[in-house]
């Protein structure tokens, strides 16, 4: 039987899996940390009595480590949809220019080269760090209130305002997050690091949908699809994170390829996406959005 592109993204070796399972590891450790000392994530960002303000970045700051060159924060803004009531905020994490790998270069669109092209103000852009402007959004965490990840996603380039690599490049700064610093906290840097790497042939999956969805949108509409405020969320995928953490159990009994075959919605649009907001499975993206 052929494969599409996103069933091979989800062929996972054994290697792999025991990075995951390292990563598993991780995070059972935070996760015992945190209920030690009767804290939280989000508590972590922030002084245990602060209410969390729209848009604001937490911590103040952001997190930036200097050697590896990643930077994150966590922000919460009005939700819509379903997420509205479930979810607290999210995570964004980024890798800056410095450390790339080797050999990446941005995507280059003959639009991108007009010069009266309006860029759309960035909705939530990361403060400058290091010497370089290009930085690279890897993907967005989501928590819910007990701060138990939710929700993964990408976003279009004018949400942060970063530079656009392909997707494959994308892949391959995953395994370059690294938060080697203390601050705010140990534990939460240790966290965001390992969500990424027990995540990440999802993530992986969620890139290529990302890149399908944005040059897919470009084709439809014509625009300058990066500035289109029009589309947000360029891929999505529930997550439950226990879940997860058994399947990681079960994997050394069995294949993982076929447990991890979930369902990723599709990219939550402000319109023109006539298809809905059904599940898929993963194997059904190549039927959208052009179907």
């Amino acid at each position: 039987m052929a494969r599409s592109d996103e069933d091979e993204g989800l062929r996972v070796s054994r290697g792999e899996i025991e990075r995951m399972t390292i990563a598993a590891a991780v995070i059972r450790d935070c996760r015992h940390e945190l209920a030690a000392r009767n804290t939280s994530l989000v508590s972590e960002l922030m002084a245990e009595s602060a209410a969390i303000s729209e848009w604001r970045h937490y911590p103040e700051g952001e997190v930036y480590d200097p050697s590896s060159h990643c930077q994150y924060f966590f922000h919460a803004h009005p939700e819509k949809g379903p997420q509205a009531a479930t979810e607290q905020g999210h995570f964004h994490t980024f890798l800056r220019a410095e450390g790339m790998p080797i050999g990446v270069t941005p995507l280059l669109l003959p639009e991108l080269a007009v010069a009266d092209v309006p860029i759309l103000p960035p909705q939530a852009p990361p403060l400058k760090r290091g010497t370089r402007d290009e930085v690279s959004h890897l993907i967005a965490i989501a928590i819910d209130f007990r701060g138990e990840p939710v929700r993964l996603f990408t976003t279009n380039r004018w949400v942060t305002g970063e530079t656009w690599y392909r997707a494959d490049d994308v892949i391959r700064m995953l395994d370059r997050f690294v938060i080697a610093e203390q601050e705010p906290s140990q534990v939460l840097n240790r966290w965001v690091g390992a969500v990424i790497q027990l995540y990440r042939p999802q993530i992986a999956v969620l890139l290529h949908a990302r890149d399908k969805a944005v040059m897919s949108w470009r084709r439809r509409r014509r625009t300058h699809v990066f500035e289109d405020p029009r589309l947000e969320v360029t891929s999505s995928q529930n997550i439950n994170l226990d879940a997860q953490l058994a399947l990681l159990e079960r994997a050394w009994f069995g294949p993982l390829e076929s447990a991890l075959r979930r369902s990723v919605a599709l990219p939550s649009m402000a319109e023109g996406w006539d298809e809905g907001q059904a599940l898929r499975p993963i194997g059904a993206v190549n039927g959208s959005p052009d179907s």
